[in-house]
C-alpha cells in the first residue's frame, strides 16, 4: 500500500481503484488491456460523442488520459532522478481545448495509448525498489514515484469506468 503520505488527497480516489498489493507493472498492463478492449469494441457513432453539454467526448476522454501519462511519467522520472525542483501543474481542460483528438482517427488515439503505456512500463521496469520511494513536489503536493506508478491506471480505471457508465 502506498502511504497517505506519498501522494495528495485528491489522488486517493484514484488510488483506490488499484490493486496495490500487485507490482505497479502488472497494474499497468492490467489496466491498459481492459482499456484498450473496451475501446477498441465501441461503435464508431460514440468516438465524437459527449454524454453532457461541456462534458468530454471520447476522443478528448482517450487524449486526456495519455496527455496526463505524458506528464505524470515526466513527473516519475525526475523524482526517480532525485531531482528536487518543484514541477508546475497542469491544465487539464487547456490541454483538452488546444488538442485537436475529435479531429483525429480514434483508433491513432488508442494506438498512441497503448505507446504512451509500453513507455511507461518500460520506465518502471528500470527502477529499482527504493527508487520508488523517492519523493518530490508537482503542483504543490509531495508525490513519490510509487503513488505516480499506481496512479497512472488508477486515473485509467477512472475514466474507463466513466466510458462504461455513460458511453456503453
Amino acid at each position: 500500500m502506498v502511504p497517505k503520505n506519498e501522494y495528495a488527497p485528491y489522488f486517493e480516489q484514484y488510488l483506490q481503484l488499484v490493486d496495490q498489493e500487485k507490482y505497479i507493472v502488472e497494474n499497468l498492463i492490467e489496466s491498459q488491456k481492459e482499456f484498450d478492449a473496451t475501446l477498441r469494441n465501441l461503435d464508431a457513432s460514440k468516438h465524437n460523442f459527449a454524454y453532457e453539454e461541456g462534458k468530454w467526448t471520447l476522443k478528448e476522454l482517450v487524449q486526456h488520459t495519455i496527455d496526463t501519462e505524458r506528464v505524470f511519467t515526466y513527473r516519475a522520472l525526475c523524482f526517480a532522478r532525485n531531482d528536487k525542483t518543484d514541477l508546475p501543474g497542469f491544465d487539464q481542460d487547456i490541454f483538452t481545448h488546444n488538442d485537436n483528438s475529435n479531429e483525429r482517427k480514434f483508433e491513432d488515439l488508442l494506438n498512441e495509448m497503448k505507446v504512451v503505456r509500453v513507455s511507461s512500463i518500460a520506465l518502471f521496469k528500470s527502477f529499482p525498489d527504493e527508487v520508488l520511494k523517492r519523493i518530490g513536489v508537482a503542483s504543490n503536493n509531495k508525490m513519490s514515484v510509487r503513488a505516480l506508478g499506481y496512479l497512472f491506471s488508477g486515473h485509467q480505471l477512472h475514466h474507463l469506468n466513466i466510458v462504461k457508465e455513460r458511453y456503453l
